[in-house]
């Protein structure tokens, strides 16, 4: 097969970002970008099947006589911020931009493809997915309902996500926990509004409120284990009172970060005690609602080393390492990890402005070092021979 020209490649995944960039859609919205991607692929030479689990696309490239298959994946959804850049490739969506560099995973995946599709350098198949609906925490499982592993067959999967402040040439990952899970709450505090000049005659919920506030930080710090990572965060106190009203109604809205299913039960179990008893203290009633929206990502030891030994093939040795800790951000490549093994890592995206940040922008001089990182991810999972 013809070597590919790489700096070619490189200036048309630079292309393929920056009008994905142009034109961001959020979770399950998707169509102009599957379509793109859908078009891409069959260009290259690949099959193609379109509308999985809702928008997402599954191309498939197969070379050789091998049996085995493996996964690569990237996500192509953006989010509901309003971009504050100026460059050229703005966002043209009011309110939406890609604030998380899905742009920048879709063209690195596409790259991948047609990298691998001209020159080969493989035996078996490979599946590229390319996921809806990741910032919500929807698009993996949709895909895995819609018979994504039964229709398309992989025995492990492979993901990556830019990292600012790490530098551009660099990857990282680390092997068992990697990131955590997500779980969200709203506590609703329903009591008896009335005057501000007469806070005896009803049941306000403000105070209870602030109360609830501070006693769900003792969760963390006195309820858990030392040993077990855990966080709730409080990021939304929404009342019905007005400036000489006092409020019948307060909502406390938050979210929590655990890498153990027992530490996430754990905490949901103390947040229904302490809202309840804080509820009970000030004369209010208290409905909680406590979801799961992410679960842990949790990296395959075996093929964290071969993730890394695949980097290094195509990057010098001091530019792949292994992070030290795990991170409380979550992401939904997770879902796809509790089927078969897997492995995420991370690539540097330099000094960019911070993941959802109205600033934000993927770095593409770090287009090709993902695309190549994919390729030699297949050729030694996959390797000739």
């Amino acid at each position: 097969m013809d070597e590919l020209d790489q700096q070619q490649l490189h200036r048309e995944m630079t292309a393929w970002r920056r009008d994905l960039h142009t034109h961001p859609e959020f979770g399950f919205e998707e169509k102009r970008t599957a379509a793109f991607v859908a078009e891409k692929l069959r260009a290259f030479g690949l099959e193609v099947a379109e509308g999985v689990g809702g928008t997402g696309v599954v191309g498939t490239l197969t070379r050789g006589s091998g049996n085995r298959a493996i996964a690569l994946r990237a996500d192509m959804d953006a989010l509901r911020i309003a971009e504050q850049g100026t460059q050229a490739w703005r966002s043209r969506t009011p309110g939406t931009m890609h604030a998380c560099g899905h742009d920048g995973h879709t063209a690195m995946l596409l790259g991948a493809a047609k990298l691998l599709a001209s020159e080969g350098g493989f035996d078996g198949t490979v599946r590229f997915i390319f996921q809806p609906a990741e910032e919500w925490g929807r698009g993996a499982l949709a895909m895995l309902q819609d018979g994504l592993i039964e229709r398309f067959p992989f025995e492990e999967i492979f993901g990556l996500h830019n990292m600012p402040g790490l530098p551009i040439g660099h990857f990282e990952t680390r092997s068992g926990q990697v990131m955590s899970a997500e779980d969200n709450f709203e506590i609703v505090l329903k009591g008896l509004g009335g005057h501000a000049a007469r806070p005896h005659a009803g049941r306000e919920t403000l105070v209870a409120a602030c109360a609830l506030v501070v006693n769900l930080q003792t969760i963390v710090s006195r309820r858990l284990s030392p040993a077990d990572i855990g966080v709730v965060s409080v990021t939304e106190l929404i009342t019905d009172g007005t400036r000489n009203a006092l409020p019948g109604l307060a909502r406390v809205l938050g979210d929590c970060r655990s890498f153990r299913p027992q530490v996430s039960a754990a905490i949901e179990a103390e947040m229904r005690r302490i809202a309840e008893g804080t509820a009970q203290a000030y004369n209010v009633a208290a409905e909680v609602t406590y979801t799961r929206e992410f679960v842990p990502l949790i990296n395959d030891a075996a093929l964290v080393d071969e993730a890394l030994a695949a980097a290094r093939t195509v990057l010098a040795d001091d530019a792949v390492g292994v992070a030290v800790e795990p991170m409380t951000a979550s992401e939904d490549f997770a879902r796809f990890l509790t089927e078969v093994p897997g492995c995420f890592v991370f690539m540097g995206n330099g000094n960019s402005a911070p993941l959802h940040n109205p600033a934000y922008d993927f770095n593409d001089a770090g287009l090709l070092h993902g695309a190549r990182f994919h390729a030699a991810v297949v050729r030694r999972r996959l390797g000739v021979g």
